[in-house]
């Protein structure tokens, strides 16, 4: 009987086998550890390369890596590792393909099963992504709605009638129309700045607002979107982000920019595998 497998491959990314890529990849490689603080390698096979690093069967076998997917603290740091091995070859130069968190492999005849299964797609995918990066762009409503404190209107200095039911509702009226004249101007900021954007941009992708409590900003998520950006349009883009963001009217508006990052929005399913073989 043959012993179970002490380890299995932690697959992060996948590129061109060239000897130009070999030689960018070099530095990042000897630098970088992997989610288990193992030495990322690459595994060469017709004509592409994934980059793969050794990781415990007790910690990403099946069973054990579906246990391990529901504990937030884990995952989070096992999505930090992953994501500082893509950082660091994407830094590197080359166009990566990065795979899908916790793609994993029995062995190299499985990682090379799976470039030979996806080839076309990862050719493909790898031709149409060349010398472009991802870039992010956020906008928050830091509040648009809310009124102004009580404690901002001066204190009378004589009595005052008490106000009326009317007069209440007169209020409440008006509160109301300033909230919603509010989040007007604040989504249709964000609608002008992602069309101005996605001009820029040879692909875009729109996500659904980001709950507060993951992104950990004040403020109301209007704006989650990805841009695929050439490489050598990153400085303009980077520029219109930032005099968009100036060029917003009023104070309650904050413009979030991140990247470049190697794109992992326009991959596609098909040549991001996700399954362990």
């Amino acid at each position: 009987m043959n012993a179970a497998p002490q380890t299995y491959l932690y697959a992060y990314a996948v590129t061109r086998d060239s000897a130009t890529v070999t030689d960018a990849l070099a530095d990042a490689l000897e630098t970088v550890t992997g989610v288990a603080g193992e030495p990322v390698r690459a595994v060469p096979h017709l004509g592409l390369v994934a980059l793969a690093g050794a990781v415990p069967a007790a910690d990403y076998a099946e069973a054990e890596l579906s246990a391990h997917l529901e504990d937030l603290h884990w995952l989070e740091k096992v999505a930090r590792s992953h994501q500082r091995v893509i950082d660091s070859v994407t830094a590197a130069g080359p166009c990566v393909l990065p795979l899908r968190l916790a793609t994993v492999f029995h062995d190299e005849a499985g990682v090379r099963t799976m470039l030979a299964n996806r080839k076309a797609l990862l050719c493909s995918a790898l031709d149409r992504l060349e010398g472009r990066t991802e870039w992010g762009v956020k906008v928050y409503a830091l509040n648009p709605e809310a009124p102004p404190p009580a404690s901002a209107a001066p204190r009378p200095t004589t009595p005052r009638a008490a106000p009326s039911g009317r007069d209440y509702l007169r209020r409440r009226v008006a509160e109301r129309h300033a909230h919603e004249e509010g989040a007007r101007r604040v989504d249709e900021a964000a609608r002008g700045l992602h069309a101005t954007l996605a001009a820029l941009a040879e692909e875009t992708r729109l996500y659904p607002p980001q709950d507060p409590g993951l992104s950990r900003h004040p403020g109301r998520n209007v704006l989650n979107a990805a841009y695929l950006v050439r490489r050598d349009g990153a400085p303009h883009f980077a520029s219109a982000v930032t005099g968009l963001a100036e060029r917003i009217p009023g104070d309650g508006i904050h413009v979030e920019l991140t990247g470049p990052w190697a794109p992992y929005s326009f991959v596609g399913a098909g040549a991001s595998p996700g399954e362990a073989t």
